[in-house]
């Protein structure tokens, strides 16, 4: 099975994956942080231009393909899975990168979000999520917290909020993942890990919007708090998290408990992350922690292996020619009774 593969004759640079288009997204979006962190990973993949594709949506974040000097695909609302399933079933040598957000990915377009994720498609899907409607200013979304106030929600939204990260792990998904619109290292490397990845990558992005839902993950995700409200999840590690690095993660029975370091509690007593785990259980426990009860786990939740969708379909027609031959597409369109309509 062919996939796009690193060249290590090509020296290219961030610039060479910037685009002429003008860059249209409000003053102080995060989709800012996200658009230069890709562009900033694309030179360190190896990869040739010519063999990346990115495809969207619709919404604020599925313009980031205009800003990409690669192929790109706009598409309609919600059906960017679909499309790249179809071309990365057809063109396996080809990196495909699904951008979207969590109208268009969870919304119109989370059946096919579902079915890319189980099949195991190996794209990277990236999910900005801003807990907010964008594009079409202020409404809320399927992520938006219960009872938030908005243009279509004047009285509060009623409907309880998707968890994207449950919603993939649900579907099986063989790499999830979460990052920051505002800490650029932790994306740039989050990105990278699921570029690498063989199957289907989903990536949530918590990023702001400072228009129409500002500051939406500012309670843990500022600098100031950060350290103190979120959790690096590092395979093989305990979970640790405090800016002095003194509080940690331990599950009783199925619920993670926040121990004080000290006094006869060690690293030994906590949680050891494992992405590796086939069982997406206690990844699917970790998806579900929330501020303020809990620290926020930013990582890498799940990294599996398992055959591709598209490797999986190469084999089989592979083995249907090899039992009946290459077929004769004229022969099959012409056969059993036929009639000419004049």
């Amino acid at each position: 099975m062919t996939t796009a593969e690193p060249d290590s004759t090509l020296t290219l640079g961030r610039k060479d994956f910037v685009s002429d288009q003008e860059v249209r997204w409000c003053p102080g979006c995060g989709d800012y942080s996200v658009l230069a962190q890709t562009q900033k990973l694309m030179p360190e993949l190896g990869i040739a231009k010519e063999k990346i594709v990115f495809i969207s949506g619709i919404g604020c974040s599925s313009r980031l393909p205009y800003y990409m000097n690669t192929y790109g695909f706009h598409g309609i609302h919600g059906r960017a899975p679909t499309i790249a399933t179809g071309l990365k079933a057809s063109r396996p040598e080809l990196q495909v990168w699904v951008i979207t957000g969590d109208g268009d990915g969870l919304s119109i377009g989370g059946n096919h979000l579902l079915h890319v994720m189980r099949r195991n498609v190996d794209i990277v899907i990236v999910l900005f999520n801003n807990r907010i409607y964008g594009l079409t200013k202020g409404q809320y979304s399927p992520t938006s917290e219960l009872g938030k106030r908005t243009k279509s929600s004047p009285l509060g939204s009623i409907d309880y909020p998707l968890n994207p990260l449950s919603v993939a792990l649900g579907a099986e998904a063989t790499f999830v993942a979460r990052s920051l619109d505002i800490d650029v290292r932790h994306l740039v490397g989050t990105l990278e890990r699921a570029a690498h990845h063989k199957g289907t990558s989903f990536v949530e992005v918590y990023q702001n919007c400072n228009v129409f839902n500002d500051g939406a993950f500012a309670e843990f995700a500022d600098k100031a708090v950060r350290p103190d409200r979120t959790i690096i999840l590092e395979h093989g590690k305990p979970l640790i998290f405090g800016k002095d690095r003194d509080r940690g993660i331990r599950l009783n029975g199925t619920t993670p408990e926040v121990l004080k370091l000290g006094n006869g509690v060690t690293e030994d007593d906590l949680l050891i992350h494992d992405e590796t785990r086939e069982d997406p259980a206690i990844a699917s426990i970790l998806a579900r922690m929330e501020y303020p009860q809990y620290a926020v786990p930013l990582g890498v939740f799940r990294a599996v292996q398992r055959p591709t969708y598209e490797g999986l379909m190469e084999e089989q027609i592979k083995s249907a020619v090899s039992a009946s031959g290459e077929g004769d597409l004229a022969a099959l369109l012409t056969e059993g009774d036929t009639w000419i309509v004049e």
